[in-house]
């Protein structure tokens, strides 16, 4: 099985690389003969060369450490009142014809534009960024959990009954189970959400250590090569929390595939 796997994703892999391989050799290309301005886009020895001076001084790492501490924390809250409330308007009928007009209206807005209310109420510093990450992955949360809750079989609830299941136990052997795809689908597309408001949070709000505002300081400096830094590593990291969601749902969810 793992051979097999091996041989599907390596050529992925391959086809995968392509787009930044080209990306990479057009920049090169674009730098050596001057074909635009090297202020605005440095050369790629310029990156290397900014990157390897804010590791060596630790000031990358810090700002890493800063903007995975609030993803992690905003995305663990996201999850925790998505779920809930999820799991709310899927239960209960009431709630759903209560709650959900006003949830769907409010998910319409763009979420961005929550960022000068959330201002005012919370202010521009840790709290307003938690808040605006954990906003970023609650509504995929909500949907997805919803979606897979109401999914389950309305036979397998009555099967459960019938075999006098309580309430605890249809919720974690029927339910959970049947719903397990989409909760963990709503989880890896708040972990994407989480990290794209983070980033925004930084740009946006107080100044304060993250990768975000190290973008931000060297945009105000014109220190391009610090700007690209900042983008490629909030690339790769992106790239990295995605890679690790999907291994974790592959994994975990391996009792589905043996059992089709």
């Amino acid at each position: 099985m793992s051979a097999i796997t091996h041989a599907l994703i390596q050529p992925r892999l391959r086809r995968g690389l392509v787009l930044p391989v080209l990306l990479f050799v057009a920049w090169l290309v674009v730098c050596r003969y001057e074909l635009a301005n090297t202020r605005i886009l440095v050369p790629p020895l310029a990156v290397w060369e900014a990157a390897r001076a804010l590791h060596e001084s630790g000031e990358l790492w810090g700002h890493l450490s800063a903007s995975l501490v609030r993803d992690l924390l905003g995305l663990a809250l996201g999850v925790v009142a998505g779920g809930a409330v999820g799991g709310l308007l899927a239960v209960s009928r009431s709630a759903d014809k209560l709650f959900s007009p006003s949830f769907h209206a409010a998910k319409q807005v763009a979420l961005f534009a929550w960022i000068p209310l959330m201002s005012v109420w919370l202010g521009v510093g840790e709290q307003a960024k938690v808040a605006f990450i954990a906003l970023s992955a609650f509504y995929p949360v909500v949907v997805n959990t919803y979606e897979g809750v109401r999914s389950v079989g309305v036979e397998h609830i009555e099967v459960a009954r019938v075999l006098r299941f309580s309430r605890w136990q249809i919720l974690r052997k029927v339910i959970l189970p049947s719903a397990a795809p989409s909760l963990f689908a709503g989880v890896h597309q708040g972990l994407i959400y989480a990290w794209l408001g983070t980033l925004g949070a930084e740009y946006l709000l107080e100044p304060a250590p993250g990768i975000g505002s190290l973008m931000v300081d060297g945009r105000e400096r014109f220190a391009m090569d610090v700007v690209l830094v900042g983008l490629i590593v909030s690339g790769l990291v992106g790239f990295g929390l995605n890679a690790l969601a999907k291994a974790a749902e592959d994994r975990l969810l391996r009792w589905r595939v043996r059992g089709v």
